[in-house]
């Protein structure tokens, strides 16, 4: 079975097949098509992270802010671990610095949606605009 027909039935095999013929310099026998389209995916995969972890500290943000007799060890723990990772991500993907306010936006608008349904708030209780700067998000001393 050629490089190409791998890639719908046994990616893992696939995945190996190209690696071995880009390696080898014989570019002409893989699947140049999918593997432009599995690198392209890498770098949605890690700004949809970057998102991620954003939605999961300001969820905790808001929640630490939101509800100060709940405070436990363990939403201080999760806002240290996004910060940390998002740090990480930052670093290892400076491209993403251009765009992070971008993410900031959307990640808080999904962190309100889920705050407000676990409060059983109304999304009107909730800033408009990410009350968080990018300081804050990133400051490993900020709890708000």
């Amino acid at each position: 079975m050629n490089a190409i027909d791998l890639y719908d039935s046994d990616f893992a095999e696939w995945a190996q097949r190209n690696a071995e013929l880009l390696r080898s310099g014989r570019a002409d026998e893989a699947d140049l098509g999918h593997i432009a389209e599995e690198i392209e995916d890498m770098g949605k995969r890690e700004r949809r992270g970057l998102h991620n972890r954003l939605v999961r500290l300001i969820e905790h943000l808001l929640k630490w802010n939101l509800q100060p007799e709940r405070r436990g060890a363990g939403w201080g723990r999760t806002i240290v671990i996004q910060r940390r990772a998002i740090k990480r991500l930052l670093k290892e993907n400076p491209s993403f610095n251009a765009a992070f306010d971008d993410v900031i936006a959307e990640a808080y608008d999904d962190a309100v949606a889920i705050v407000a349904a676990v409060l059983r708030r109304s999304r009107a209780d909730f800033s408009a605009t990410c009350p968080y700067s990018r300081p804050n998000l990133l400051d490993e001393e900020f709890f708000g």
